[in-house]
């Protein structure tokens, strides 16, 4: 059945399998936009939503991945990083069309139909996702405060928790500021990786070669593992829910042609921003392949090992120093999107409020306990095998998202006029399969390797 029409109650005895209700127009739109004018004023009153999500695409798991695979053999996984990014561009957009055109996000959607149990379920899949993508949030963050200010890293993971005073800060200010922060953050990441990427002087044929997938990855299991590695790392849970409830704080017309400009625009911010996601995870690869392939190193995949080799192989500390930079922004960015999720994970599969910075001190503590036992008992160098559980976490959430999202926006009567093409249909589910399939790959070869 349909959902009821905006503003309708829900009965007091309905219970958890009651459909959640649509939110009266402006209940949930926070930022004021153009109907009407220049295509590029519209456009740009949509503009943000999109680097929020971004940022869930270059956090320290995805660069672990990247530096191995530039490392180990050059430029022929760059192909992988290409299909991964479309991949997540599809689905982002679906997300874009489910909580537009029903005025709830996934968490809301899943709700709708579940059963108290499976509600429940549901949203502690969600939970320990968000809090293993704050576990790779937690690493890098302390990572980079060691490699730059030589901070320990039992202090580092400390000093993480008291980036809730971020989340106080924007808080007060509104989403369009927070939006401005993240997409600064997002551009001070590109240009450190842009100086590294000239710094590396690539090969700019290799590069272009590396496009095209090679019949060696069928042939050579760690090309293959590395590939799936980069596939399976593509899409965040978290950023499903989150994507699909913030294009909705827009002021557009709730009405189908509202909608469907709505639509249009916040399609044309994610792409913009996965492009821009694509451009540094590129960027990560290629300067792997420059300047550790190139020169014998095929076996860098630490962070911490990244950093050390840039400068005397590049010859310059600069090289080192951007590197350090950069993930600390692309951490505290991730920081910041992950609290948003889980307001959103909380809210909609559970109907509970609680304050960001209570949420944000919540999630980073569930983060920092494993990382600071693993630090102060095992030593800094076992962090790196926190960020490969917490990409386990990830693979084992992933079919609690991605299956309701397709299954969701292929539903006329939830859809309406606004439901999938046939053919979108059918490609989305094709690469759900193929998802599901790479990283139970992933889940298993790990599982064997401990």
């Amino acid at each position: 059945m349909p959902p009821p029409p905006p503003g309708a109650a829900e009965s007091a005895d309905a219970g958890w399998a009651a459909p959640c209700v649509a939110q009266p127009a402006g209940s949930r739109a926070s930022v004021s936009i153009v109907e009407r004018g220049s295509l590029w004023r519209r456009l740009a009153g949509f503009l943000g939503p999109g680097c929020l999500i971004a940022v869930g695409y270059m956090d320290p798991g995805n660069w672990a991945t990247g530096i191995a695979a530039g490392s180990a053999y050059g430029h022929a996984l760059l192909w992988a990083v290409m299909l991964s990014n479309g991949v997540a561009i599809l689905l982002q957009l679906l997300s874009v069309r489910l909580g537009i055109a029903t005025g709830l996000d996934l968490a809301e959607n899943c709700r709708r139909d579940a059963s108290r149990v499976s509600t429940i379920v549901q949203w502690l899949a969600a939970e320990i996702a968000i809090c293993a993508t704050d576990l790779a949030e937690v690493i890098g963050t302390a990572i980079a405060l060691n490699l730059l200010f030589g901070i320990p890293m039992a202090w580092g993971v400390a000093l993480t928790l008291l980036d809730v005073l971020l989340i106080v800060f924007f808080q007060r200010r509104g989403l369009r500021y927070l939006e401005a922060f993240i997409a600064a953050l997002l551009v001070l990441v590109f240009l450190c990786f842009t100086v590294n990427l000239a710094l590396a002087q690539p090969a700019w044929q290799q590069v272009m070669s590396g496009l095209v997938p090679r019949p060696a990855v069928l042939t050579d299991p760690m090309m293959l593992y590395l590939a799936i590695g980069i596939l399976g790392a593509t899409v965040m849970p978290h950023n499903l829910y989150l994507h699909s409830h913030t294009v909705q704080s827009r002021q557009y017309s709730r009405n189908d042609a509202g909608r469907r400009n709505a639509i249009s625009f916040a399609s044309v911010d994610i792409v913009l921003a996965l492009l821009f996601a694509l451009l540094v995870n590129g960027a990560i690869l290629v300067t792997a392949a420059s300047v550790f392939h190139r020169n014998g190193h095929t076996g860098v995949a630490e962070l911490q090992d990244a950093y050390h080799l840039l400068a005397p192989l590049l010859g310059s500390a600069t090289a080192s120093l951007l590197f350090g930079v950069a993930l600390l922004a692309s951490g505290q960015a991730s920081t910041i999107t992950a609290t948003m999720a889980g307001q959103v994970v909380m809210e909609g599969f559970l109907q509970l409020k609680i304050k960001p910075w209570a949420r944000r001190l919540l999630t980073r503590s569930v983060a920092v306990v494993p990382a600071m036992a693993v630090t102060l008992l095992a030593g800094p160098s076992a962090t790196g095998k926190l960020l490969i559980l917490s990409q386990v976490i990830l693979s084992l959430q992933l079919p609690f998202a991605v299956v309701p999202l397709v299954r969701f926006t292929s539903d006329p009567a939830r859809m309406g006029k606004f439901v999938n093409p046939r053919w979108v249909t059918r490609l989305a589910w094709g690469v759900t399969g193929l998802l599901v399939a790479v990283n139970a790959v992933v889940l298993v070869n790990l599982l064997r390797g401990a």
